[in-house]
């Protein structure tokens, strides 16, 4: 039998001092993007499953955890992905014209975990477009995605830029089922040239030669002359090369810390990207710690298809590669029913202050607080002083 205060696998307590950090962090995401105009929503964290559930695809279906509601008897869904839910507010609660900027933070829960030591309640911060056709918007979102990383004070990212509609337009000129859609896009995601060839069996030889090719169009801008000379030349394909030229030059003039990338067979991890897509990388790991981009059909099911780009990342991640920041200095108070004393410990916290009050019989646990001056009593007034 195992025991009570055990948690499921990959489900784990986050302790003081780690909530801090995320904190910490969460904070200066969303002062980031407040100062690109950013409002915050807050969705909830259950809600019926069709609407969490559209337009995403398949792969979320099998990340969302499902149970009854015990009031209407109907099917609900715990979040696996807050843009959905972002989509709906923009469609049907806020019904705006013009453009539209929401950012949000808080958890989501997946079924199963990302990898082996990944958790399975990423907290998400996200931050969403809506009403912006161009790549204006596009452009807009990687540098508040890159601005967010550097706010995090994160060093040696790498930003990977790819396009959703070049996959889209080798399908559509092969007229490709959703079945073998799915294990080319797996193929293509793993880089495995010898799934894509078995996927692969029976489409036209362009196909075919096409999307092996993709599996080796990824590195600098090299990449994007390769891909001009070896796709096919469609017009969605070379709409494509086009914006993603345009946008790397932009992004490299405004973050020239950041080192620009293409991979042109990525199609990330959401099957509802449409357009430019991109994710971020940090030092040597093979796993993102941001992804993003266009979307502009996931509104579509609500009844207001809308143009839209946005990002996520997960805060827990994203602290486990950043160093918190030092905890800032406190006051240690004894405890005591003095009236004095009681309205110096509130004028000091009035103040921005922290104050631990030790409580009594706990006096031999001071050490344990980062305190670094104490309230004491000098000369019959109570005073701060160093330790």
């Amino acid at each position: 039998m195992s025991s009570a205060w055990l948690l499921p696998e990959h489900i784990a307590d986050v302790l003081p001092a780690q909530a801090r950090h995320i904190e910490d962090l969460r904070g200066a995401l969303l002062g980031v993007a407040r100062g690109y105009g950013f409002e915050l929503v807050m969705p909830p964290l259950a809600e019926h499953l069709e609407s969490l559930l559209s337009g995403t695809g398949r792969e979320l279906d099998l990340k969302t955890f499902k149970l009854v509601d015990q009031l209407s008897g109907r099917t609900l869904g715990v979040r696996a992905d807050t843009t959905p839910q972002v989509a709906r507010i923009d469609a049907h609660l806020l019904n705006r014209r013009g453009v539209t900027r929401l950012c949000y933070c808080g958890p989501v829960l997946h079924t199963r975990p990302s990898g082996l030591h990944a958790t399975r309640e990423p907290l998400h911060f996200g931050a969403e477009t809506f009403g912006h056709a161009g790549l204006e918007a596009d452009l807009e979102t990687q540098d508040l995605a890159l601005d967010c990383l550097r706010a995090a004070q994160l060093s040696g990212v790498t930003l990977d830029i790819g396009d959703a509609r070049i996959v889209r337009a080798l399908f559509s000129s092969a007229d490709v089922d959703a079945p073998r859609v799915a294990g080319l896009l797996s193929a293509l995601a793993a880089k495995d040239a010898v799934a894509l060839e078995a996927a692969g069996q029976g489409l036209p030889v362009q196909t075919t030669a096409a999307l092996a090719a993709l599996l080796r169009l990824y590195g600098g801008a090299e990449v994007l002359d390769a891909a001009e000379s070896q796709l096919p030349p469609h017009p969605e394909i070379r709409a494509a090369l086009k914006d993603l030229r345009w946008l790397a030059q932009h992004i490299g003039q405004a973050h020239p810390e950041v080192r620009v990338g293409f991979d042109l067979a990525d199609q990330g991890d959401a099957g509802y990207y449409t357009g430019v897509r991109f994710a971020a990388y940090v030092g040597g790991s093979s796993d993102a710690i941001l992804r993003g981009g266009r979307y502009d059909e996931v509104g579509a099911v609500f009844g207001r298809t809308r143009p839209a780009v946005g990002f996520t990342v997960d805060l827990k991640e994203l602290a486990a590669l950043v160093p918190a920041a030092a905890v800032g200095p406190a006051i240690r108070a004894p405890w005591g029913q003095d009236a004095a004393l009681r309205a110096a410990v509130r004028r000091l916290r009035e103040l921005g202050e922290t104050v631990v009050c030790i409580l009594p019989g706990h006096e031999h646990e001071g050490q344990e607080f980062d305190c670094d001056r104490e309230l004491a009593a000098v000369d019959g007034q109570w005073a701060v002083r160093s330790l």
